[in-house]
């Protein structure tokens, strides 16, 4: 009785199978607004994926390297010195390699990956124009509704002040976010315009202001990474387009800021006449003088590599950055502003070397696939080339900050690589050792 009453449920899920692609995007849409309601949908979305393909997603090789990942995880966690922070940990990561492997499987086309890009696009504005009121006209809110399926904290003037973070937990993170949706905009408004849409058509018109709104708040989330990464996007998509007057452009106006922050104060004081201190300050830090040695990455990274140096195998354990840092610097400080330096440090030089590898593996299928122009065509070829250029934006900002700790910005990073390696998969099976019948 009870093993029928199981089939009729795995029946259930199955059935359901073909409709869940819809579901990771209603998920996707509703994201940024509530977490909790997005993480249930894609979970729901994961299960069902995994009930129906699981010999497929068994049969990757990819999948094996994340669990490999996995067990090495699991492993430095039950060597750490705090065990329980250590396991709670590992949930800021097992559960995200499931997302990949079954959503791996669940995206397939190009079609699929223009359909994510145009959702997130739309969800980002709600929380892109909750971020200007924040800013600008001094909104705040903190509000929940059907316990914590809607919970929105909205702090006047943003977090820190000054800084829009809308409905992140801090501009940093809100600036990943937004840094990560501008791209794929772009590439959206690419697309419209390289097929001849006038400006009389609405998806143009509303990605036009869709991409200003979001610029726009990417510029006051103050956040030197956000801006340096829109700006290699600006002129990676120039370059690609061969738009060779844009990228002069681009360049010319990167210089004077650099100079303005930078140069002998001879020439600084000719550009700061000509560039706006919002900028220059804030690039070499003239708007934050006194800033304590504890607090600038430098530290951060040398204090994380002396730990990975002491622990190399193993690490100290998950989430034990922090404690060791206040203990030795006496100043509270959540991460190292390194994902990578934090691996090293927190699990040990094997787990961040195939961390690495894995996603240098994805990335390096991708641009194998993008260079053969025969499978693909010129539209999709800049979708996939927009989501390439996504996954290497959340490599660099991560690089100078760790954006794990927040699930929305997690979820829609494994995404991104999700779909990247389902169409490689897809599209050039051998690349990636695709054991499993087409």
């Amino acid at each position: 009785m009870l093993g029928a009453s199981l089939n009729k449920v795995f029946d259930y899920f199955k059935a359901r199978w073909q409709s869940s692609w819809n579901y990771s995007l209603w998920a996707l849409l509703i994201f940024p607004l509530s977490p909790l309601l997005g993480a249930v949908t894609i979970g729901f979305v994961a299960l069902i994926t995994w009930l129906k393909q699981y010999r497929k997603i068994s049969r990757r090789p990819l999948n094996w390297g994340f669990a490999l990942l996995s067990v090495l995880l699991i492993v430095s966690a039950a060597f750490a010195q705090d065990k329980t922070a250590a396991f709670l940990g590992l949930f800021n990561l097992l559960p995200f390699f499931l997302l990949f492997a079954t959503h791996s499987t669940l995206i397939q086309t190009f079609a699929q990956l223009r359909q994510m890009a145009w959702i997130l696009v739309i969800g980002s504005m709600p929380v892109a124009i909750i971020g200007l009121g924040q800013l600008f006209l001094g909104w705040s809110l903190k509000l929940e509704i059907l316990w914590i399926v809607f919970a929105w904290t909205i702090r006047p003037g943003g977090n820190p002040p000054g800084r829009i973070a809308s409905l992140f937990l801090h501009a940093n993170t809100f600036a990943a976010y937004l840094a990560i949706i501008f791209i794929l905009g772009l590439g959206l408004w690419l697309e419209q315009w390289r097929l001849g849409i006038g400006k009389n058509s609405v998806p143009f018109l509303f990605l036009t202001v869709a991409m200003i709104t979001n610029f726009i708040a990417l510029i006051f989330t103050n956040s030197r990474n956000g801006w340096a990464i829109a700006i290699l996007a600006c002129l990676a998509y120039a370059l690609y387009q061969g738009w060779r007057i844009l990228v002069g452009a681009v360049a010319a106006i990167v210089s004077s800021v650099l100079l303005a922050a930078f140069a002998p104060s001879l020439v600084a004081q000719f550009f700061r006449q000509y560039v706006p201190a919002f900028f220059w300050a804030r690039l070499n830090d003239d708007m934050y003088p006194d800033r304590p040695v504890a607090l600038m990455r430098k530290t951060q990274w040398e204090f994380a590599w002396s730990l990975a140096q002491e622990h190399p195998l193993t690490g100290w354990g998950l989430r034990s950055f922090s404690g060791l840092y206040k203990a030795q610097m006496q100043i509270p400080l959540g991460h190292p502003h390194n994902l990578f330096l934090m691996l090293s440090a927190e699990t040990g030089f094997p787990s961040a070397f195939l961390f690495c590898g894995l996603l240098a593996w994805i990335l390096i299928t991708g641009v194998q696939l993008l260079r053969k122009s025969k499978y693909i065509n010129t539209e999709d070829r800049l979708i996939f080339f927009s989501y390439l250029l996504a996954f290497v934006a959340w490599v660099l900002f991560n690089t100078v900050d760790v954006t794990l700790f927040d699930f929305r910005l997690n979820a829609l990073s494994w995404l991104i690589l999700a779909g990247i390696c389902g169409v490689v998969h897809q599209y050039d099976p051998i690349r990636l050792g695709r054991l499993d019948p087409p």
